[in-house]
């Protein structure tokens, strides 16, 4: 079964990262008693738990199949990017609720400290969203730690910002419109994160490929005259498994002709990226009387 690129090196780095950025932004707190640094580093710990957990996903999504778990824990990467979706979703929700009270309720905004602060958590988050930036296009995991980082580059870009503004102008709800602002941008970029490993988890094809184009080459195959029971479905962020009952014509045997499932394999992996492919050959008789023959079948 293929086995992706390791991003154990870029996990690594990115959780450094902001394990560093966690502990001085927690000193420089406690030392000016800035009650928001200290909230915003509990916000950044939760940033180095949701690396870890797709982390972790990467690395048990490797682990070899067993007697029990057929297919290995390659499942696990899909509940992590489903995970990060939700968390990021229900911070920013936490992040909005607050933005409102401060609309209503303004707040003094700590001084340039919290600028610099923030300033530094551009760089952090941008350096460590960077890390996933090229894996995210391919695999949902890796997105989703993309996305989670990046949104917190631009939340920080957005306290710089603000905080620059209030200098300026003395407008205290500056810093909650752009907070709002952002915060919808961030739902917006998350939302087909969430639908995308909610699709996985239950199990839909996998977005890029077309069932009717996998039926319609399947059909091309020499000998085969139907098929039914075809079945398409993510098992991990990066692989896609396929089963289906290929049905062989009255002049032909019941069994395949030499090196037509070697094939079919190859060209489901080269056309569609399937890369496990399980194929039964029926003959008419068989396909007649097979159970799994009926369209809305499972």
């Amino acid at each position: 079964m293929h086995t992706p690129a390791s991003y154990g090196r870029a996990f690594a780095i990115g959780i450094a990262l902001n394990l560093v950025y966690v502990a001085g932004e927690a000193v420089w707190g406690v030392r000016s008693h800035a009650l928001s640094l200290l909230a915003d580093a509990g916000h950044n710990l939760s940033d180095v738990l949701a690396l870890g957990a797709a982390w972790l996903a990467e690395i048990l999504s490797r682990r070899s199949p067993t007697a029990n778990f057929t297919y290995g824990l390659r499942r696990s990467s899909i509940l992590a990017a489903l995970g990060n979706a939700v968390a990021l979703l229900v911070v920013t929700g936490g992040i909005m609720w607050e933005a409102v009270l401060r609309l209503i309720h303004p707040h003094p905004v700590a001084g340039v400290a919290v600028m610099v602060v923030a300033g530094i958590g551009i760089v952090v988050n941008g350096l460590t969203a960077l890390l996933f930036a090229s894996g995210g296009k391919k695999d949902l995991n890796l997105r989703g730690a993309f996305v989670h980082m990046a949104s917190d580059a631009v939340m920080a870009l957005a306290v710089v910002a603000g905080g620059g503004l209030i200098l300026l102008t003395g407008w205290l709800r500056i810093d909650p419109v752009i907070c709002l602002v952002v915060s919808l941008s961030i739902i917006l970029a998350t939302w087909s994160l969430l639908r995308d490993s909610l699709d996985m988890a239950l199990d839909r094809v996998p977005r890029g490929i077309d069932p009717a184009a996998v039926d319609a080459f399947l059909r091309t195959l020499p000998g085969v005259c139907d098929l039914h029971d075809l079945h398409i479905w993510p098992i991990s962020t990066t692989e896609t498994a396929l089963t289906v009952h290929l049905v062989r014509g009255a002049g032909e045997q019941g069994h395949a002709p030499d090196g037509l499932l070697n094939r079919a394999a190859a060209e489901l992996q080269a056309r569609f990226g399937i890369v496990h492919p399980t194929l039964q050959i029926e003959t008419l008789t068989d396909a007649n009387q097979c159970i799994l023959a009926e369209a809305h079948s499972v």
